[in-house]
């Protein structure tokens, strides 16, 4: 049964991603329920769900996926904005795999097997990747605030926060390297970004600015390292 579960979700993704110009966006974003492009794209998902499956005995199936798609993509039309365009997005894409899941779920007498959510070892690795994004992020500029240069990364020639969430990627990845059992990606992680850093540190002609990003580093990769190691002890 899941495969017909996986056909519908590549119908989604081929029709959301692929064949939805950014014009179409556009004129959606514009025009919102007046846009014949969103009536266009609904039809462009009605189609994929017919092609994917090879046959015209699913139409109940294209149906209930084109209303439920045109509903969500409709509400969505008319709530966005320009602030809340990036969560809206994800909101979308949430409430489309789950109507795909509902339908499946309706036609197919699917269901999604969840019991892992009662096991000990998930909420183990949750926790540990749950405590390597902002509460490391919070522990790490509190132990090097005092070393904080005066050309720190929210200087205007930086984006907004870009090193906290590239710290956030890079332990999220460490911890997912170490329990995958490859420990050379990290070493790789590591010499990757001293090689990005290496142009901007020597341009800088900083001391206290290298020195600052190479404690900040040492201390994320030390501390992904180290709470990776402790999960692996816990799932054993």
């Amino acid at each position: 049964m899941e495969i017909y579960l996986i056909k519908i979700i590549i119908a989604h993704l081929v029709g959301d991603f692929f064949l939805q110009p950014t014009s179409w966006v556009k004129d959606k974003e514009r025009k919102k329920l007046k846009s014949g492009k969103l009536y266009l794209h609904v039809l462009v998902h009605v189609v994929l769900i017919f092609v994917v499956f090879l046959s015209f005995d699913i139409w109940k199936v294209a149906l209930s996926i084109g209303v439920l798609h045109l509903i969500i993509d409709a509400l969505k039309s008319a709530f966005q904005t320009k602030k809340n365009a990036r969560i809206l997005f994800f909101v979308d894409q949430i409430l489309h795999f789950s109507s795909i899941v509902l339908v499946w779920h309706i036609f197919y007498k699917g269901y999604l097997d969840i019991s892992f959510l009662n096991e000990t070892k998930t909420w183990i690795l949750i926790s540990g990747a749950l405590f390597l994004t902002m509460p490391t992020s919070i522990i790490m500029k509190v132990i090097i605030a005092k070393w904080l240069p005066d050309n720190d990364d929210e200087s205007p020639k930086s984006l907004q926060n870009a090193g906290k969430y590239i710290g956030i990627l890079e332990r999220v990845l460490i911890f997912v390297f170490i329990l995958t059992n490859h420990f050379e990606a990290v070493g790789f992680l590591l010499a990757a970004k001293s090689i990005f850093r290496f142009g901007d540190l020597k341009e800088a002609h900083d001391l206290k600015l290298t020195e600052y990003v190479l404690i900040g580093t040492l201390l994320s990769f030390g501390i992904a390292i180290v709470v990776s190691f402790m999960v692996l002890g816990l799932l054993k």
